[in-house]
């Protein structure tokens, strides 16, 4: 039996990430959120929002531009990163390996912290890995929608 702890909360944590977990995720919309975290980003088929850090919003900025309304259907590889900080106490986080909507690798170099930068760098996230994510939670009806466009596609995986 697999063991799955889920927290009561409305958005995904560090904690969902734990043990080299990668989760890939559809923007299905974005929205204001508060000082703290700016934005809220809706997940297709999760309740649960993803509220990105800073650094990471910067980087979806970087490669998929700043008009949040065209970030709907489009798809992010998370992960959840333990040497992020909070001020001087390692706290973790979630970060971004892979986006779709991306023709090649796009890197940027952000603030981490005063007087800190760092590059990031995501690759791009081909559908057809997209496809299988969402394969594993589709009804059966998608499912066979899934399969023929993996098949139009080449059968790439």
């Amino acid at each position: 039996m697999k063991v799955t702890i889920e927290k009561k909360t409305d958005q995904l944590n560090f904690e969902d990430f734990l043990g080299g977990v990668t989760r890939i995720v559809t923007v299905a919309g974005v929205k204001a959120g508060t000082k703290e975290q700016q934005y809220d980003i809706a997940i297709e088929g999760d309740a649960r929002v993803w509220r990105p850090a800073v650094t990471v919003l910067k980087l979806l900025v970087a490669a998929w531009g700043d008009d949040a309304t065209v970030w709907t259907g489009r798809s992010a590889e998370l992960y959840g990163d333990s040497e992020i900080t909070f001020g001087r106490e390692k706290v973790g986080g979630i970060r971004v390996s892979r986006l779709s909507h991306i023709d090649a690798p796009v890197t940027a170099n952000l603030t981490e912290t005063r007087g800190k930068r760092r590059m990031h760098t995501v690759a791009p996230l081909p559908r057809a890995d997209v496809l299988k994510a969402e394969w594993y939670g589709a009804d059966p009806e998608r499912r066979a929608a899934i399969e023929a466009e993996v098949a139009a596609l080449g059968g790439a995986s």
